[in-house]
């Protein structure tokens, strides 16, 4: 039987999007075939994931919404019948060992497929750090040592700022670059099993920000295709800060692409590999993109825990240049723009405005470089745009937008420029108003 925990992860993600969503569905469902009324709280589905057992009814009514048949559900049992509403090419995902040489290949095979495998691995995630892949090419081929991986990751850690500097356009050919790199060496070099996973994990980062970049440059599908793989040579690697980075870059193109439930799940599977870390930082900023994700979902309750948990988490974290090198942008302030981007979404101005007010008091206490993260600057000034626009304070609203677009001036984000026209569309119902006249003129 696997991991019944991500059975129901995935169950959850396909038929509801978020825990909440699916058990209204299966209360729902229970109600129409006359069983009754059933509570639909989440610790329903926490107590099924530690192997609590439905009764027979919640079964019957689970299984109409799965397109179970009743007779399955009588024949197997609980949690057995449960396989029979996940496609078996997922069942098999993860006992599937995949080849970095076979990856880019790979590309036509379902995304789904790819993400399964690593809910799955982090269902064992103590197991799967333990267990390090036996080195394919330990003996042939020119020896490389520890130096060859620390140059790529030198590489790749100047590649981060740069996208934090220009945007993601020049940057994605410079992560597909550095990738092939790392393959060629991968596939020609000898090495030890220490360096191979090294050289694997940066592998991984590469197609991580690869991912990242493409779809900062508008590219979704291109951005699926580099995250599936970054997620397979994380896993790979063993190295738990990557695969708690790549689960958590992806899940920001899941929820900012309709696709709240995926990007829940892979939150909750990065929280199995970022625990590994050590890192309360890790910690907090994972809350706050679980924060993220339930906000895109509309479920304001979980919202809010991931918001007090990545608040608090933060409280305990080391200060930054003692920390994970690839956490340098997570700060106090980023947590709170996070937070207030989440209670924007979740139709809240007011306490977005407070969030965004104390990721400014914590920028300049944390000598935050608005200069060197300006497309961030500018996301989060839209959105601060937006809220006091909701509010009706054009004037604060006009005043922020102005400096959104003088942070945008020459860096290459299609998301920075989404941001921004969906700014303009909103201050149009307004354009009478001389300030906002004024803006839109300045910027059509």
């Amino acid at each position: 039987m696997r991991d019944i925990a991500v059975l129901l992860e995935y169950l959850v993600q396909h038929h509801g999007g978020t825990a909440a969503a699916f058990l209204r569905r299966v209360a729902e469902r229970h109600k129409n075939l006359g069983y009754g009324g059933l509570g639909a709280h989440r610790q329903k589905l926490d107590r099924w994931k530690k192997g609590t057992e439905p009764d027979r009814y919640t079964q019957l009514a689970l299984a109409g919404l799965l397109n179970v048949s009743a007779n399955d559900v009588i024949r197997l049992g609980w949690p057995l019948w449960l396989e029979r509403a996940v496609p078996d090419v997922l069942l098999s995902a993860h006992h599937t060992t995949t080849s970095l040489h076979d990856a880019p290949e790979r590309a036509g095979d379902p995304v789904q497929r790819r993400r399964f495998l690593l809910l799955s691995a982090a269902g064992g995630v103590s197991a799967t750090l333990a267990m390090p892949t036996p080195s394919a090419n330990a003996t042939t081929g020119r020896r490389v040592g520890v130096s060859r991986a620390s140059l790529h990751e030198q590489r790749l850690d100047a590649l981060r700022h740069l996208d934090d500097c220009i945007g993601s356009g020049r940057v994605y050919t410079g992560a597909v670059g550095e990738y092939e790199m790392i393959n060629d060496t991968l596939r020609s070099a000898s090495y030890t099993e220490s360096v191979e996973h090294r050289l694997l994990a940066v592998a991984a980062d590469a197609q991580r920000a690869a991912g990242w970049t493409a779809y900062d440059s508008g590219n979704p599908d291109t951005a699926e295709e580099h995250f599936a793989t970054a997620a397979e040579l994380a896993l790979k690697s063993t190295n738990p800060e990557v695969l708690a980075n790549t689960c958590a870059f992806w899940a920001i193109k899941c929820y900012s692409t309709n696709e709240p439930g995926a990007a829940a799940s892979l939150v909750e599977t990065a929280h199995n590999y970022g625990y590994a870390t050590g890192s309360a930082r890790m910690t907090a900023m994972l809350h706050a993109r679980a924060c993220r994700a339930y906000a895109r979902a509309g479920d304001p309750r979980a919202s809010d825990r991931a918001a007090n948990a990545a608040l608090s988490a933060y409280e305990k974290a080391t200060p930054l240049h003692e920390d994970l090198a690839s956490l340098y942008w997570v700060n106090q302030g980023e947590i709170h723009q996070l937070l207030g981007s989440s209670a924007l979404n979740l139709g809240r101005p007011a306490l977005a405005l407070h969030h965004f007010e104390q990721a400014a008091v914590s920028s300049r206490s944390e000598t935050y470089d608005g200069d060197s993260f300006p497309r961030g600057a500018a996301i989060y000034e839209a959105r601060t745009a937006e809220a006091h626009l909701a509010l009706n304070d054009l004037d604060a609203a006009a005043r922020i937008a102005r400096k959104a677009v003088d942070h945008m001036g020459g860096v290459s984000s299609a998301r920075g420029s989404t941001a921004l026209a969906d700014l303009r569309s909103k201050f149009r119902q307004h354009g009478r108003v001389p300030v906002i006249k004024d803006f839109l003129e300045m910027t059509r």
